[in-house]
């Protein structure tokens, strides 16, 4: 198939439609602030303030209510060891007591050494990941290299306003472990969990890393603070993704089923029991 595109019939159909005022198209009224073509360079801290509260208008974040509450919750997780990162999550997608999806996946690869455990709605998440691939597409044929991490984590703190996302990652430089919020803050660290299961995943994580861990034991200790803050946290559950990412790229696990590890924790907890 062909495409075409005709530049002045594109200028024409821009003329012809009339875009709706903001009482039509439901907004609220912009408050009088220049508009962004007209925002003076010159003095920096002012233009820039002028800028930003134009941006809010015409996005409407700062009036714009939501018709419904967007009640959900993950868990995810990430942490440094001498083998490389690893990066686990739950697969459970739930929009307030609904259980949306049983299979979701919750951290999507974006090249060959970085992930992205995402935490938030699950739509922008998506959105903002495959934009974020983009990006680094590009900048990679631009440049003649790809972007580094710290890089690539600056750029999603630049870009993310409303999601909270988790980036792993082993480049040449060492394993590297970002966790960028939704107000533009990056901290980088060897251990992070997030969503609403992160206090329980924590609890697992803060007795147990260390280290000089082995590869299972690695991957059994992400299994269990996975496992752990899916029993307590009803908005967690269903399987685990596991991912290790070193020097050589990133690999995952095979999913796992969650309930198999609550029989086995059953099973050990009954041997406990027999030998006291």
């Amino acid at each position: 198939m062909k495409l075409t595109s005709s530049r002045s019939s594109h200028q024409r159909s821009c003329h012809q439609y009339k875009w709706p005022s903001r009482s039509q198209s439901g907004l609220p009224a912009c408050p009088q602030t220049p508009s962004v073509g007209h925002v003076s360079r010159t003095n920096q801290h002012g233009g820039q303030q002028r800028l930003s509260d134009n941006f809010r208008c015409l996005s409407g974040f700062s009036t714009v209510r939501r018709p419904f509450p967007l009640s959900h919750g993950t868990t995810t997780l990430g942490f440094i060891f001498q083998g490389g990162v690893i990066a686990a999550a739950d697969t459970r997608a739930s929009a307030a007591g609904l259980v949306c999806c049983p299979a979701a996946h919750k951290i999507n690869p974006i090249h060959s050494h970085l992930v992205v455990a995402s935490s938030g709605s699950a739509a922008d998440c998506m959105l903002w990941e495959r934009i974020l691939i983009r990006e680094i597409r590009l900048y990679q044929l631009r440049h003649g290299r790809r972007l580094s991490i710290r890089g690539t984590a600056k750029l999603l703190s630049l870009m993310l306003h409303p999601f909270k996302v988790t980036d792993s990652a082993s480049p040449n430089s060492g394993p590297k472990l970002v966790y960028v919020c939704s107000d533009g803050a990056r901290l980088q660290g060897d251990i992070f969990s997030v969503g609403s299961g992160s206090p329980y995943a924590y609890g697992v994580l803060d007795g147990g890393l260390r280290w000089n861990l082995s590869k299972d034991e690695a991957f059994s200790l992400a299994r269990e603070a996975v496992f752990r803050a899916t029993h307590r946290d009803a908005y967690s559950g269903n399987n685990v993704d596991l991912f290790h990412i070193t020097a050589q790229g990133w690999s995952q696990r095979e999913r796992e089923d969650l309930k198999e590890e609550y029989y086995r924790d059953m099973n050990y907890r009954k041997k406990m029991t027999c030998k006291l």
